[in-house]
């Protein structure tokens, strides 16, 4: 978007947020005009963007806009300022969670549960819940966010519970690595899963989704309920096919090492698609390192976690420039899931600032995990 727009759409943009908080029953685009310094098309556009981050709602396709459910949340956050990191981080991992059903963020208030934010699931028939809303039978989240969790809550580090139709699963989020502060629950009708069936397709990756909360909120390990004494790190091993496969499906980014001119290494950081047989990455107008790839296509990359259980895959390869318009590569669908894995979010305007897109074939790429000890090394 050029320089000179960016002001009057922001404008316009806080304009459209203050006439709805004075209107919690919602205005037509027809009667926010008139209030508003923008075209009907660029009022579209800014309802139909707001609408899609989850900031404004619509109750029919054609009908009224009012706060949505991330507004909703922002303004019950001002009850407690440390929620403002908890909300920030559950919408980025619920932007980019590929699950459809509904997730939400969970905490106790007098007793019962309250929910905090939600991100409705996208299917027909689905179960929502209300943030804001105190709720006396989510026992699923009840169990993980208790002071004394039962034995099996302990040991598995998660609880599920029928509750009337629906069908909830709840994993703690904590912010020292092993108390539980929040929890993050998916909640689905329960017609569509069984308790087995849920856990088998969805308890990984929201245990993943849970871990990285914590880990973005302050924690260094993610072990609910376990005693310091019983944590540690795990001895260095190799990853499996499948495990390399998994990982480089999270929202890992990369580092890329190349060589400069004058023979001094050149590392950076960034965004990484693995498609199975080789990576894509995306170099932005004025990235430095293009010049150096185009010279020397000789590249290692590392893609690797920051926290436990520390997995890590290694790659050197040959780095090969990608046109835009081969077939292999289409620019706005790549970056568009780069965006929400990284962002949790849609790649407004994005791609329009990439330069360039490379491919890189690994000549050779291994994974371990855990650190290396006296017996196997580094």
């Amino acid at each position: 978007m050029p320089e000179d727009n960016l002001v009057p759409t922001a404008e316009n943009t806080l304009k459209i947020i203050e006439l709805l908080l004075d209107q919690p029953d919602g205005l037509s685009p027809q009667e926010m005009l008139p209030h508003l310094e923008v075209s009907r098309s660029s009022l579209f556009l800014l309802l139909r963007t707001l609408k899609t981050l989850g900031y404004l709602d619509q109750s029919e396709r054609r009908g009224r806009y009012r706060l949505g459910q991330r507004l909703a949340s922002w303004r019950l956050a001002q009850t407690s300022p440390a929620a403002h990191d908890l909300l920030s981080a559950f919408y980025t991992e619920a932007g980019r969670s590929p699950c459809g059903e509904t997730l939400a963020l969970a905490t106790v208030s007098g007793g019962q549960i309250i929910i905090l934010a939600q991100r409705e699931g996208t299917q027909q028939v689905r179960s929502v819940l209300t943030p804001g809303k105190l709720y006396a039978d989510l026992e699923a989240a009840r169990r993980v966010l208790s002071a004394a969790p039962d034995e099996q809550v302990k040991a598995n580090g998660f609880a599920v519970a029928l509750r009337g139709d629906c069908l909830d699963l709840a994993l703690p989020i904590c912010r020292d690595g092993r108390k539980a502060d929040a929890a993050l629950l998916i909640t689905t009708p329960a017609f569509r899963y069984s308790e087995q069936k849920l856990l088998a397709e969805e308890l990984e990756d929201l245990r993943m989704s849970a871990a990285r909360i914590s880990y973005q909120l302050g924690a260094v390990v993610y072990a609910p309920y376990q005693d310091q004494a019983d944590l540690g790190v795990e001895r260095k091993r190799a990853l499996t096919e499948r495990e390399i496969q998994d990982f480089l499906q999270g929202p890992w980014a990369a580092r890329l090492a190349c060589l400069r001119p004058d023979g001094h290494p050149h590392v950076i950081p960034v965004w990484q698609e693995w498609d199975g047989k080789g990576f894509y990455i995306i170099a932005w107008a004025g990235s430095q390192w293009v010049d150096f790839v185009l010279s020397n296509p000789n590249v290692s990359l590392t893609v690797d976690e920051p926290w436990q259980p520390l997995r890590r895959v290694v790659v050197r390869g040959q780095a090969k420039e990608i046109s835009q318009t081969e077939e292999q590569v289409n620019l706005e669908a790549l970056v568009e899931r780069l965006a929400r894995r990284y962002l949790g979010q849609p790649a407004y305007g994005l791609a329009d600032q990439i330069e360039r897109v490379f491919r890189i074939t690994p000549d050779n790429l291994s994974g371990y995990q855990g650190l290396p000890s006296a017996r196997n090394g580094g």
